[in-house]
């Protein structure tokens, strides 16, 4: 077997997109398990940057075949427009983009209601694009899955019966529901003719692909901190990111599964609402949004910020059994005099270095920092370990030491050829 899980081990917008890019060179396929278009992955194509939001960036390279897993979301208006951006860069899918027919979907009322949410009493921080509303009707057992969708009749049945459940919540905000169910008839009939081709049983498609000896690459859309059951509960996202998530999310045991790969940033980023405890609202948080360019690929929101939080990693390593690891973004620390780590918290004069599941102490719990030397000189460009700043180089053994996974790779930039390979000859597959 060759199987590889690539996951986020903060809050996401670790850099995921890039090291799946530079990974699916060497896969045949190319998987996500959960999330939706929520998600969005930026990285060079042709020299000029490029954002995937729910179709696995995998998808550049041709005869690579991609999938989207029953774990996964889909708005199939969000899915044609994707499409759509990639056909205009003549990048085909035709016979090597397949989705699960047991992924649900999402629908305009979703949106709706997501937003009404969001604007409530409990403000999460969500991209309002429906995600959460379609995982609830999931568990609800009244969600519409794409197989649902392209059976008219029960299609049509099934959406009336989410029309009266959801009918008080939407009639509060002055929705008229006979009108959105209108648009939403008019848009199936073009939509499911739209996704039909694409629409296959991927489990089994991977079963097979495993069995042959293919080498298949899962990629998450979240980053571990924002796991439903793992992560800053309720800050969270509606699916598990973790490694385990790629069992339930792609319908695939758990010996399959060789290797987990965890993509970590040289400090840390949030997007939304909910407890950060190293966040920086200084000048330092600012350098770092600044030089890392900290904005959300899919809302344009400006990220929080802050030092490196190793207690959030190591909860990472620990929780998906990660055996490797990818700094991303250690150029964006160039220059910086004094370097801090946050190895633990403290809250009410108790040390926590592992990570808490109390609400309390996660929102007011404090960092316990320890400082490092900073590094001056070029990082940008390198190709070779030893030829980092000595200070650099340092760091990054230190962080390896406090989560608990050696780091095996070092990202320096978008572009594939700005890796360092920390462990020549590390196969991943």
């Amino acid at each position: 077997m060759s199987t590889l899980v690539v996951l986020g081990t903060q809050w996401g917008d670790e850099g995921k997109g890039k090291v799946v890019h530079y990974l699916a060179k060497e896969a045949d396929y190319i998987v996500r398990y959960q999330g939706g278009n929520n998600a969005g992955h930026t990285l060079i194509y042709k020299n000029k940057p490029f954002a995937l939001h729910l179709i696995p960036s995998g998808i550049l390279f041709p005869k690579k075949y991609c999938l989207i897993g029953n774990g996964v979301v889909v708005d199939p208006r969000a899915l044609k427009e994707e499409v759509s951006v990639l056909s205009k860069k003549k990048i085909l899918l035709k016979g090597r983009f397949f989705i699960s027919e047991q992924a649900h979907v999402i629908l305009p009322y979703h949106k709706i209601i997501d937003k009404i949410l969001e604007e409530g009493n409990i403000k999460i921080g969500t991209t309002k694009r429906g995600i959460g509303p379609s995982y609830s009707d999931k568990v609800k057992r009244i969600g519409i899955r794409v197989v649902d969708y392209l059976e008219k009749d029960v299609f049509v049945d099934l959406l009336d019966k989410n029309l009266i459940e959801k009918a008080p919540i939407l009639e509060k905000s002055r929705i008229d529901i006979k009108k959105l169910k209108e648009e939403i008839l008019k848009d199936h009939k073009e939509l499911s003719k739209f996704i039909k081709p694409f629409v296959a049983n991927t489990s089994l498609i991977i079963e097979n692909a495993i069995n042959k000896k293919k080498k298949v690459l899962f990629e998450s859309a979240q980053g571990t901190l924002l796991d439903l059951d793992f992560g800053t509960y309720p800050f969270v996202t509606s699916s598990n990111p973790i490694a385990g998530g790629v069992c339930s999310g792609i319908g695939l045991g758990p010996t399959k599964i060789n290797s987990v790969l965890g993509v970590v940033k040289a400090y840390t980023t949030r997007v939304g609402e909910g407890p950060f405890t190293v966040e920086l609202f200084d000048k330092m948080g600012d350098f770092l949004r600044e030089k890392g360019g900290e904005y959300g690929a899919t809302t344009g929101r400006p990220r929080r910020c802050g030092w490196f939080d190793a207690v959030i990693v190591r909860h990472s390593v620990r929780i998906s059994g990660i055996n490797h690891l990818i700094l991303t973004k250690l150029d964006c620390m160039e220059d910086i005099d004094t370097i801090k780590i946050c190895v633990a918290y403290k809250y009410k004069g108790k040390i926590y270095k592992e990570f808490p599941a109390s609400r309390t102490v996660q929102k007011y719990a404090r960092p316990v920092y320890e400082e490092m030397d900073g590094f001056k000189g070029k990082v940008k460009g390198v190709s070779d370990f030893k030829k980092l700043p000595l200070n650099a180089q340092k760091y990054a053994k230190r962080l390896e030491q406090l989560v608990g996974a050696s780091i095996d790779l070092i990202s320096l930039g978008r572009k594939r050829e700005e890796t360092i390979e920390v462990r020549k000859g590390v196969k991943w597959f």
